[in-house]
């Protein structure tokens, strides 16, 4: 933890799973109109293009990006490229309850990966609160009953986002460790694209095997699909990325972690708005129970 957690930076931390939650709604409007893997490339590309007028120059051949190339190269790996791979591909043999219970263990690969890779202390009030936070998570998931989470079974999409998770565990830590270059780093909108235009072709690479297996279908193309483009193009994709990177160099991954368990609350939220899902009493519990453990984690 580097800063004390201020409201703006809680404002901050909470709009990011906010727009994921949403862009896992919007998802699922279209699931049946683009690839998974190709919609996660066709919007980072959009997002590209978007980010082009405002840091083109770190793209330059002079500039400070390439001789710290790798390092970006493992940022654009673990947080554009591989973690929504992983996310979309465990959906294709697991359910969005067993997906979104495995990323609900994501506070505690921050504490574990902070104190094993990074040296980071694990203090009680950080344990205690990714409990709260996990109980939270649970009883979105189990619908205030929890006999329901004894009916899980794992699949081989339940290890798939395990590996998600700790890729976005381990790219909010490097997130925090990458100092160099400043000039990169002192611009938000250079320094996501110096991740994004590694974590694009990383993307794409990924993008062209599903094609190559033959686990593509022909992409419908229309108004639906465009508009959900340009949300998760703009929201999840950028605004929801420079707000977590903004949040995590302020108070730390470990106390980040803790808001992502906010997004499968927003995702039950927005389903009521967009799919029409009734909520319930339950997720003012849930709701709660996260923030009393962001609250209980982020205290000096």
């Amino acid at each position: 933890m580097t800063e004390k957690l201020t409201s703006r930076t809680a404002a901050l931390l909470t709009l990011a799973p906010l727009l994921w939650a949403g862009n896992a709604v919007v998802g699922r409007l279209v699931h049946e109109l683009v690839p998974p893997i190709t919609l996660n490339f066709l919007r980072w590309s959009l997002a590209l293009l978007l980010l082009l007028p405002l840091a083109y120059g770190v793209l330059r051949p002079g500039s400070e990006l390439w001789p710290h190339w790798r390092r970006y190269a493992l940022l654009g790996l673990f947080g554009i490229g591989l973690y929504n791979a992983l996310q979309y591909m465990a959906l294709q043999t697991s359910t969005p309850l067993n997906v979104t219970l495995v990323a609900s263990s994501m506070p505690v690969w921050m504490l574990a990966l902070g104190s094993l890779f990074f040296g980071a202390a694990v203090t009680r009030r950080q344990l205690l609160g990714a409990v709260l936070s996990m109980s939270g998570v649970l009883l979105v998931l189990s619908h205030g009953q929890w006999s329901a989470l004894l009916a899980l079974r794992l699949v081989p999409g339940d290890l798939l986002m395990l590996l998600a998770t700790l890729s976005w565990s381990l790219y909010s830590w490097l997130l925090v460790r990458t100092s160099v270059p400043v000039s990169v780093r002192s611009n938000w909108a250079a320094f996501l694209m110096a991740q994004l235009v590694f974590g694009l072709g990383w993307s794409g690479l990924l993008a062209g095997g599903e094609w190559a297996l033959g686990a593509a279908r022909p992409m419908v193309w229309g108004w639906p699909l465009v508009l959900a483009l340009a949300y998760i193009a703009v929201g999840p994709a950028i605004i929801a990325y420079r707000c977590w990177g903004v949040g995590v160099q302020r108070v730390g991954p470990a106390v980040a972690g803790f808001f992502s368990n906010l997004t499968p609350l927003f995702a039950a939220l927005l389903s009521a708005a967009f799919l029409g899902e009734v909520p319930r009493l339950y997720h003012a519990g849930a709701f709660a129970l996260i923030v009393g453990g962001i609250v209980v984690s982020s205290r000096r």
